[in-house]
């Protein structure tokens, strides 16, 4: 099997939580290797993302590393198997990888919790909205690969379109409702399309008012994507430099609880819609 050039972060993520699991039985990788029946280098190469496994496979691995969590390894085992491409694929080489990464974290997460402290989330924005932020980037994007962003962003909203649409808890700052993104006509759009969304009965909107002074998080914003197993779960942290992924143990403990902490701070669902109204009607 070649290895894969550029491992995704789902594909990551899998590797990452077996190097976990031989750690933990203080077995090296050429040692694990070894009794698999495998080439000494494959385990590190699982680990990395840059080779899949089957379920087999996999499971025998749990078994050498004395895994006693079968909801885990049923997990584990559902990552696994071929080479099945996501719609996000499609644009794979003609827009950042990070945003298919994203994409992809969101299409197999069981729930989503975010915080958006100067944009809509991504998964709410318009069509109008998301090109006009685009459109901000300096240098400029060539004008297809900013409508190739513009349709993979829109794409993204099937995670909670679909049936079942999945929970999705969106922490929306006041700053990211009175930014006018491409003008007023396009600001007072996106806020109707925003309360449009926040009506689906698998979304909760929560807007943290100017009142509210400091929280955790306030400088940035993050994804908290849940998986069938919260050993799985993944944090996506955006930076100036892109997406930067979290995984281990201690730093989902960490986020949960900024999540915790930003979620007290924010209106509850009927004064968000609230505010959101109040502000839509001065565009």
């Amino acid at each position: 099997m070649a290895p894969r050039q550029v491992p995704t972060v789902r594909q990551r993520r899998f590797g990452s939580e077996l190097r976990r699991l031989r750690e933990a039985v203080g077995m090296t990788a050429p040692v694990a290797a070894e009794r698999l029946g495998a080439d000494r280098t494959m385990i590190s190469n699982i680990e990395a993302g840059r080779f899949g496994i089957s379920e087999e496979r996999l499971r025998r691995l749990a078994s050498i590393y004395e895994c006693d969590d079968p909801a885990l390894v049923d997990a584990l085992a559902a990552m696994t198997g071929g080479r099945s491409k996501g719609w996000w694929d499609e644009y794979r080489g003609k827009i950042p990888p990070d945003f298919l990464d994203v994409a992809e974290l969101e299409h197999h997460a069981t729930s989503l919790r975010t915080l958006q402290t100067v944009h809509i989330p991504g998964m709410f924005q318009t069509e109008d909205h998301a090109r006009a932020l685009f459109d901000l980037y300096i240098p400029a994007l060539p004008r297809l690969e900013v409508e190739l962003r513009v349709a993979h962003r829109l794409a993204r909203h099937d995670v909670v379109a679909r049936e079942p649409g999945i929970p999705y808890v969106a922490t929306i700052h006041e700053t990211a409702l009175r930014m006018q993104i491409g003008g007023r006509k396009t600001a007072k759009a996106q806020l109707s399309h925003l309360l449009e969304e926040s009506e689906r009965p698998n979304v909760r909107m929560l807007v943290i008012p100017f009142d509210a002074g400091g929280f955790p998080m306030a400088e940035g914003s993050m994804i908290y994507a849940s998986a069938s197993n919260p050993q799985l779960d993944t944090v996506e942290v955006d930076s100036p430099v892109g997406a930067i992924f979290f995984d281990s143990p201690t730093h989902l403990a960490n986020f949960r609880r900024r999540m915790d902490c930003v979620e007290e701070v924010a209106l509850n669902p009927k004064k968000s819609r609230d505010l959101t109204l109040s502000i839509a009607a001065t565009l």
